[in-house]
């Protein structure tokens, strides 16, 4: 996984007008926090962490004051009518050090002939991972899966050094057959309408 580097501000003013004022110059507020450290409250450049933030689990070289910190994003608060970011937390990480992340499942392949449908119960998984090498996804095969079928979190092969930090027996995917519409709903309407 490649690192992405920001510049980053320290921040001195605090609340809802001090926030405005940050993101009306183009800049985030965050926070960065871990390893027993005391949290420091930053400004990132707006259109930069947009970018970063395109790539799940991404690895940012923060520079700050002088020296640099690598972060992983662990909350993205955005605008839900832009879109915008509005504040992210941050989280410390050493080189070598394990994280525990979400990462995407997809799906490759058909199912069986007739008509079944594939549910995605869960469509994350969380595993371990070396903070430097952390995985964007994992994909599972579907092919020929029938009606009645599931995939357990254990099936799901995992990137090379990566293990399963949740529920190994959890469900992800299951494959269901299609649901037929009853025809006793034509019957009630036609009753209905006699009387």
């Amino acid at each position: 996984m490649a690192e992405i580097k920001l510049a980053a501000q320290v921040r001195t003013e605090f609340g809802k007008g001090a926030a405005r004022r940050a993101r009306r110059a183009q800049q985030v507020p965050a926070v960065v926090y871990g390893h027993g450290a005391e949290s420091v409250h930053i400004t990132l450049p707006a259109h930069e962490l947009q970018l970063a933030l395109r790539t799940a689990n991404v690895l940012i070289g923060l520079e700050l004051d002088g020296k640099d910190a690598l972060v992983i994003p662990k909350a993205v608060q955005r605008n839900p009518l832009k879109g915008d970011i509005e504040h992210v937390d941050l989280l410390t990480v050493k080189r070598g050090e394990k994280v525990n992340v979400e990462i995407a499942v997809h799906v490759e392949g058909d199912l069986a002939p007739g008509g079944n449908l594939l549910e995605y119960v869960q469509n994350t998984l969380l595993v371990e991972a070396e903070a430097t090498h952390i995985p964007e996804s994992v994909t599972v095969s579907v092919q020929g899966l029938d009606a009645g079928a599931s995939i357990l979190a254990k099936d799901i092969p995992l990137p090379k050094g990566s293990v399963l930090a949740g529920d190994e027996d959890a469900i992800v995917l299951q494959v269901v057959a299609p649901q037929a519409e009853e025809p006793a709903a034509e019957g009630a309407e036609e009753e209905g309408a006699e009387a």
